[in-house]
């Protein structure tokens, strides 16, 4: 079982860095679209959407959004590279024509970057955040009260389709405004953080963390998983010092490792979150499409929480340096 996780775990990221890295940012998207359909099947599968019109409206309250949303980002990021050519233009000609009055002002005149005005897209990520901070203290203080809440199936729909849109959002806004490194870099975080929790939890692990919720995670594996954020967090400073040859100033440096463990903090409770829903609907896995992991959702769970959170402490980050 193990051997079987390990050879599809890593042909999956394999493939995943091939898709962040090569894929431009439009092909990305699109791909990531269609994993999160996948994943929008398996929470029919969780949400009690059994019949062909109700899992039709959920494709249906999903497709549009992504849709509107992938195409309002092309058009800021189209507009702003628009507004520089248009500016530089503008500039060579009353250069040329010596208007040094109007090239002056050109030559001092920044245009407006669209990872910081980018409109109320920005604000999309305080409600997926702010969810999944009340998941986790919930999950946290009252893990058997979670597991008897009885929400209504309309209601799971809806929970669904949010955490998958938002997720799917800001992993492809990620990519688009900040380049596949910092995806790449995201991704081997939430990674990082799985498997050192299992291997410490089998190892070390004594007392459970939520043995109502998933027997099998420990506080020895969750604190585990911290640790491993952390040390991703320093290894990318290295790596940084390494490329730039120079480190990076003590203002980045520490909010990337609070911002690095507070992501893999959450992402932990978005693996118990999607637990809860599997035993509430009395299944092992959300799925079967992977070998030796289940299915999509199985895979993802940490990622729903994480990217909301990531996504929101680049843009913080971005904005005091720029």
């Amino acid at each position: 079982m193990l051997i079987q996780r390990i050879i599809t775990g890593s042909l999956l990221a394999a493939l995943i860095a091939l898709a962040v890295f090569q894929l431009s940012s439009t092909y990305f998207s699109l791909l990531l679209g269609l994993v999160t359909l996948l994943a929008a099947w398996e929470w029919c599968n969780l949400s009690g959407l059994d019949t062909t019109k109700q899992r039709s409206i959920f494709f249906v309250s999903l497709i549009f959004p992504m849709l509107w949303i992938h195409f309002w980002s092309q058009f800021l990021e189209l507009g702003a590279q628009s507004l520089e050519l248009i500016v530089q233009a503008i500039y060579q000609w009353a250069k040329g024509a010596d208007f040094i009055t109007i090239s002056s002002f050109l030559d001092g005149w920044d245009i407006p970057d669209v990872r910081v005005f980018s409109g109320f897209l920005e604000w999309l990520v305080i409600p997926p955040v702010v969810f999944w901070v009340i998941v986790m203290l919930m999950i946290r203080n009252t893990p058997s009260g979670i597991l008897a809440l009885e929400l209504k199936t309309k209601h799971k729909a809806w929970i669904g389709g949010f955490i998958l849109l938002t997720t799917w959002m800001f992993l492809s806004r990620l990519r688009t405004l900040y380049g596949p490194e910092l995806v790449m870099y995201f991704l081997v975080l939430i990674w990082s953080g799985d498997i050192t929790a299992y291997f410490v939890g089998r190892k070390f692990g004594t007392t459970k963390l939520s043995p109502e919720i998933s027997p099998g995670k420990t506080v020895a594996g969750f604190y585990g998983a911290l640790i491993a954020g952390a040390l991703s967090a320093v290894a990318l400073n290295l790596i940084w010092w390494v490329y730039y040859d120079k480190l990076p100033s003590m203002m980045i440096a520490s909010d990337f490792l609070l911002l690095s463990v507070l992501t893999v903090l959450i992402s932990i409770y978005g693996d118990l979150f999607i637990s809860v829903a599997k035993r509430q609907r009395g299944i092992k896995d959300t799925g079967s499409l992977l070998p030796g992991h289940g299915g999509i959702l199985d895979r993802v769970d940490s990622i729903l929480a994480g990217a909301p959170l990531f996504y929101a402490g680049i843009y913080l980050i971005y904005r005091q340096v720029s």
